[in-house]
């Protein structure tokens, strides 16, 4: 274990190199939203513990859209509609607004970082907060359905209305991995917050930016998959109370 002199001086480097970053992008995962009192989806306190992930499989969706649809809900409408951005996310977009930081990567489906006041958000995994329409592609936003009645259906063509991020069995948004991938070709510094690395090909996202010669500063309560493999800075704690160290450090 560090002790706090070293875990200080890290700190003062990490912020040096994001002060000094030209291409800097952020790596996000469930744990910057677990401070906004939204679980993650695996471990012993996870989604996947109230809930069954079949809910979330494409298959099961298209044949038992009403089952579907009532997990859905819950989940998202009920549950992650209720929650609001936290510090971490303010920071980072406070980071884009003082333009440090070039583009936010995030596996999150939840839009807090928009609520927050990022712009350049890339979301891997899509987002939560819009429903569409698979036939025509009509776009909703929660508030505009009324999720009273299940499933919810298109005004124009009466088709069942899909959450617009990904399932399982459905590939990731052609636009988001190929602009991620570019992001992280490009960057200089990359900051991994709240990400263990277990899901691809979101994973592979921050070995890009290694490979390409970027600089890895980690932040995560614990050792990943990234620790001991291409992290150059770890940094262990909250993601809300590292971020407003390295702010005051900037």
């Amino acid at each position: 274990m560090k002790n706090k002199l070293n875990v200080k001086v890290d700190v003062q480097l990490a912020a040096e190199l994001i002060r000094n970053s030209g291409s800097m992008i952020a790596f996000t995962g469930a744990g910057v939203s677990v401070e906004s009192g939204i679980p993650p989806f695996r471990g012993p306190e996870g989604l996947w513990s109230r809930y069954d992930p079949q809910c979330l499989d494409l298959d099961f969706f298209h044949s038992h859209p009403k089952e579907s649809w009532t997990a859905i809900k819950s989940i998202f409408y009920d549950f992650f509609g209720k929650a609001k951005f936290n510090e971490a996310h303010r920071v980072l977009a406070d980071f884009e607004a003082k333009g440090l930081l070039k583009a936010l990567v995030t596996q999150n489906i939840d839009n807090l970082h928009q609520m927050a006041g990022s712009k350049n958000v890339l979301e891997f995994h899509g987002n939560s907060q819009k429903l569409i329409c698979p036939h025509c592609k009509k776009i909703y936003l929660p508030e505009e359905v009324d999720l009273n009645v299940l499933p919810p259906r298109c005004v124009a063509d009466k088709q069942i209305l899909k959450p617009d991020f990904v399932f399982f069995g459905e590939g990731i948004p052609e636009a988001a991995y190929r602009r991620s991938l570019l992001a992280a070709q490009n960057a200089d510094v990359v900051l991994i917050i709240g990400t263990t690395g277990e899901v691809m090909p979101a994973a592979m996202i921050p070995a890009e930016a290694k490979q390409a010669g970027a600089v890895i500063i980690e932040i995560n309560t614990e050792s990943s998959n990234y620790t001991n493999r291409i992290t150059d800075i770890f940094l262990e704690g909250k993601a809300s109370e590292i971020l407003l160290e390295l702010e005051g450090l900037i």
